[in-house]
């Protein structure tokens, strides 16, 4: 219902642009609910990425490639005066001055004798002042217009929606004489926005949950006992144990039933299993010195027995209450107003945010200090920063061996060997750093996500969003702007009269800013080659096996080996979980690396495989979105404006890099000229912040359809089935996700999982019912 009301409203809308687009990215959206809006936001940058570099890819071809021919001939950018050696290495002459002699440098390191020439012309470097204004405006014309449509999609889906996430808050900064519900209740009603319909404050539940893990544990454990005894095979049925000692017996399914009986009930150990049961070694004493074997089941059994009287016992506690909560308002204008004000006069008190979803919430941080989150994301932070320096002196020989000459001044027997074969010098120069670069990639971001587990976010879209930001830092910071510097190193050494002298030649190089900005450029086109290769091997060669899930294939015997019980199996076969932040930053750094290239030579080979990438990139995540991955996270617009963000840094980048071009060809008032674009794009970052933002985080007030509020509840009706039945759509699992309430307080104590059938083909008898939860459970 959901999906027909928002596809009526947009096919009856005023602004037919783009419609058939949008009415078919709103029902995607709406019919997969909020989980998906992030997949919409990914899937919208790949379309925006699509639109901007074909437009550049028909300039570069149509205009800026046959003016760089006609001016520059086909050697390089100022062919004119560039020549190969005998190698076939390109080298670049500068000309600061026509009337000083400057000297012929090669890219291997090598100098030539000084030699006079004249300038060439530079009338046609207009059309980078040209191209970088029009692109610019045409990336920021991209970003608003997407920006604009996806507001227009979330504003619409969640006006027409009240959810219990719409109408809580969280609190946070609670003073302690305002820890308890009746006064937080008082609180917020006495602020005239609405009633409070509940309020969660969050406790110090450590001890709760401590047990829910040591019970899970224990109950694996168990799980792995009776599938040793019983001879588990994984195409055997997999059912439902509970309350008995033995699978023969099945004394129900409340909390209240006991997986083993009083000592008085002895039960027989012979059975009709093959397998003798299994026995674990047990220790105790002084120190735990002393040790003896046991039965491996009854010993769990009775441990398990023990966890669950204490879980029960520490459910009826009281604990200490924490400085946040979660506050459940009447209605979703209640809870923008809240979240939109500032609610008490004291500064970090009272602190109200919107909710994230019941069961995107991590319980466990929830009852963390303030100073012990902001201690380890600080340290975390620091840490970071730390890697990013070592990473940076990693990445120094793997950018020497991207030139001839600065693998000579350290192992002249090798460039030797790489000068006489070219496809040995082809396959270390050019494969060796791409394939290294993209296994960084891929290795990375699973330590960085290890971080950001660690920093106590409340929320698994929070995670999800720091992952993102840290990753990306990690690949635009370290696998382009430091490989790019640490290329530009090389230069200076090579440049100079070699590593006799150490720091002080690099000292004198970078001394002269005319050498500075040839070794920039040099570097900028040098690069050229190996980022294309980069987009390359990611598009062509890497898209293919993500659409297989060749990790996870190739992954799968692994775990089959170590799969042991039916709970081992069934979650063998789970969908794997796509995260944003292994894919989206690699993706904008590919998006800023084409933009960066746009308007330099032979840019249109670096654009045609970038606007390729992004057209299999496109297909091939929205299949894995679509029907191959899960994805979880809550997320309703905050990934947008991370990519946008990151976006305009890259088209700042791009005018930086393309000012520092035209002042290295003498060019000094055409350079000059894209400080007003740099400043203006400066100014729009900071307006998009300000202006579009706060819609991809809040809801605005006249988007809430007040009149399709669904009315009160029914007698014998609740309220999840109310906003069904009204068309709405929401996120929240039906029995857990209606109400803020850690699950340790009141989910059910998980039952055992073991075979329906022994694997030696024995069947003792089943109750019926439980033959029945078997097969659920299966």
């Amino acid at each position: 219902m959901a999906s027909l009301r928002i596809f009526q409203k947009t096919t009856y809308d005023d602004q037919t642009k783009n419609q058939r687009d949008i009415i078919t990215q709103t029902v995607i959206s709406v019919g997969f609910g909020l989980a998906a809006f992030l997949a919409f936001c990914f899937l919208s940058f790949f379309k925006m990425a699509t639109k901007f570099l074909a437009i550049t890819f028909f300039f570069s071809l149509v205009v800026i490639q046959p003016i760089h021919l006609h001016f520059s001939g086909k050697g390089g950018p100022e062919s004119s005066h560039n020549d190969t050696n005998g190698n076939g290495t390109a080298q670049f002459q500068t000309y600061t001055n026509p009337t000083l002699s400057k000297d012929w440098i090669h890219l291997d390191g090598s100098v030539k004798p000084t030699k006079q020439f004249t300038l060439p012309p530079t009338d046609f470097l207009w059309m980078y002042v040209a191209f970088v204004y029009l692109f610019t405006a045409v990336a920021l014309y991209l970003i608003v217009t997407e920006t604009k449509r996806i507001i227009r999609i979330r504003q619409e889906y969640l006006g027409d929606q009240s959810t219990v996430t719409d109408r809580t808050i969280r609190l946070s900064g609670i003073p302690p004489e305002l820890r308890s519900e009746d006064k937080l209740k008082e609180i917020i009603e006495k602020l005239e926005i609405g009633k409070v319909e509940s309020v969660m404050l969050c406790r110090d539940w450590k001890e709760l949950d401590d047990l829910m893990d040591k019970r899970m544990n224990c109950l694996r454990k168990l799980e792995e006992a009776w599938t040793v005894h019983i001879g588990y095979k994984s195409g055997s049925k997999a059912r439902k144990y509970v309350g008995s000692r033995s699978p023969g017996r099945v004394d129900g399914d409340d909390e209240g039933s006991r997986l083993l009986e009083d000592g008085s009930d002895e039960q027989n150990h012979d059975s009709s299993y093959a397998h003798d049961r299994p026995m674990v070694r047990i220790w105790y004493g002084f120190f735990s010195l002393q040790n003896r074997r046991v039965d491996a089941i009854d010993y769990y059994e009775e441990k398990l027995r023990k966890l669950d009287e204490q879980i029960k016992s520490a459910r009826k506690k009281d604990y200490t209450p924490t400085a946040m909560a979660f506050v459940t308002l009447d209605s979703t204008a209640a809870c923008q107003m809240a979240v939109q004000a500032t609610v008490d006069p004291e500064p970090m008190q009272l602190l109200a945010k919107p909710a994230p979803a019941p069961s995107d919430v991590i319980w466990q941080n929830t009852y963390l200090p303030r100073f012990k989150r902001m201690i380890w994301s600080w340290s975390i932070t620091i840490l970071i920063v730390f890697l990013t320096v070592f990473w940076s002196v990693l990445l120094a020989p793997l950018a020497g061996l991207l030139r001839l000459g600065s693998i000579r001044q350290v192992w002249p027997q090798l460039a030797d060997a790489l000068a006489s074969h070219a496809l040995t010098a082809t396959l270390v120069q050019s494969v060796l750093p791409t394939v290294i670069i993209s296994l960084l990639n891929v290795a990375v971001p699973y330590l960085y996500m290890w971080f950001a587990n660690l920093q106590g976010m409340i929320s698994l879209g929070d995670v999800e969003m720091s992952l993102i930001s840290k990753n990306f830092f990690f690949t635009f910071f370290n696998l382009f702007l430091v490989f790019t510097i640490f290329g530009t190193a090389s230069n200076a050494i090579d440049l100079s009269s070699g590593l006799k002298n150490g720091f002080k030649d690099i000292s004198d190089t970078f001394q002269d800013t005319t050498r500075i900005a040839q070794i920039l450029a040099t570097s900028l086109q040098g690069l050229a080659p190996f980022y294309i290769n980069l987009i390359i091997l990611q598009g062509l060669g890497l898209f293919p096996f993500r659409l297989l899930e060749f990790g996870s294939v190739a992954l799968y015997p692994i775990y089959l080996i170590g799969a042991k019980t039916p709970r081992d199996y069934a979650e063998l076969v789970q969908p794997p979980i796509f995260s944003y932040g292994f894919y989206l930053p690699q993706t904008i750094l590919i998006f800023i690396i084409c933009t960066v290239y746009s308007v330099l030579q032979d840019s249109w080979k670096m654009l045609f495989f970038g606007l390729l990438y992004f057209l299999i990139g496109n297909f091939t995540y929205k299949y894995q979105l679509l029907y191959a991955m899960d994805h979880r996270q809550h997320s309703t617009g905050k990934a947008w404006t991370i990519i946008c963000n990151r976006v305009v840094v890259g088209i700042l980048v791009f005018q930086i890099a393309m000012a520092g071009v035209l002042a290295l060809k003498t060019a000094i008032l055409r350079s000059l000229l894209i400080l007003p674009l740099l400043l203006g794009s400066i100014w729009f970052m900071i307006y998009y912040r300000r202006s579009y933002e706060p819609l991809m985080t809040f809801i605005a007030l006249r988007s809430l359809h007040r009149d399709e509020t669904p009315g009160t509840v029914t007698p014998g009706e609740s309220r999840y089935d109310c906003e069904t039945a009204n068309g709405r759509d929401i996120d929240e699992d039906e029995e857990t996700g209606l109400r803020f309430i850690n699950p340790s307080l009141i989910i059910p104590l998980e039952d055992m999982w073991i075979a329906k059938e022994p694997a030696n083909g024995s069947n003792p008898a089943h109750g019926q019912e439980g033959d029945e939860e078997g097969d659920d459970s299966a």
